[in-house]
């Protein structure tokens, strides 16, 4: 398989992390979004929406949208299994991955940021603010879920790793890039330490991947 990303994609680093667990090899394919690479012809003949991650399967098909690619990983290559049996954990699960995904990383992409710096004409602090508040209200809401609904244990849904902690683990990440404190969020932070224990998701971090900047090693 083909992976369309870049190293310091949250969308990308979700399936990075769910390929490896699946034990699937796949072959990077660097798209920079801050040089625009994602706007190449043909690139947007991959996707057109202009973002990545996109997969190309052994049979040729491109898959968008990290969700998407992780419940396609999820069902062609059931095992380990990415979410629980139990339809309630299952809806939790989901959930969880809907606050990150859907509500928390939308808003801190690099389209929205140079929207926010370029057409309004915000500055660099502002932007920092902006991209401050919209994660910090997510990690807040992480948070309780696994605080106080009694279901997390070792991961965000009991003792087994699910897409819920595919998704945890890049938003943790960009927090602390972006100098977020995460103190305030005690199970979350615990969920990234032991899951970046396992070589799945400790060799899919930004850092081991072939087009992570020399000047930042």
């Amino acid at each position: 398989m083909k992976l369309f990303g870049y190293w310091r994609s949250l969308a990308a680093f979700r399936v990075r992390i769910a390929l490896n667990l699946k034990g699937q090899p796949f072959e990077v394919v660097s798209t920079d979004l801050i040089k625009g690479e994602q706007f190449d012809p043909e690139y947007l003949k991959v996707n057109p929406q202009g973002v990545v991650p996109a997969l190309i399967t052994d049979s040729g098909e491109a898959l968008t949208q990290s969700m998407a690619i992780l419940e396609y990983l999820d069902e062609a290559f059931p095992a380990p299994a990415l979410l629980p049996e139990d339809l309630m954990a299952r809806a939790r699960v989901r959930a969880l991955c809907m606050i990150m995904v859907a509500d928390m990383h939308p808003l801190v992409v690099p389209r929205i940021r140079k929207y926010v710096t370029q057409d309004w004409g915000h500055s660099e602090e502002e932007l920092g603010a902006w991209i401050g508040n919209w994660t910090k209200k997510g990690l807040e809401a992480v948070e309780a879920h696994l605080t106080d609904g009694g279901h997390s244990g070792k991961f965000c849904e009991g003792d087994h790793v699910t897409m819920a902690d595919l998704c945890l683990v890049p938003q943790i990440g960009a927090a602390m890039l972006f100098k977020i404190d995460i103190t305030p969020y005690p199970n979350a932070k615990r969920i990234f330490d032991e899951c970046m224990t396992i070589p799945a998701f400790f060799d899919a971090r930004p850092q081991a991947q072939p087009d992570f900047p020399e000047d930042m090693k």
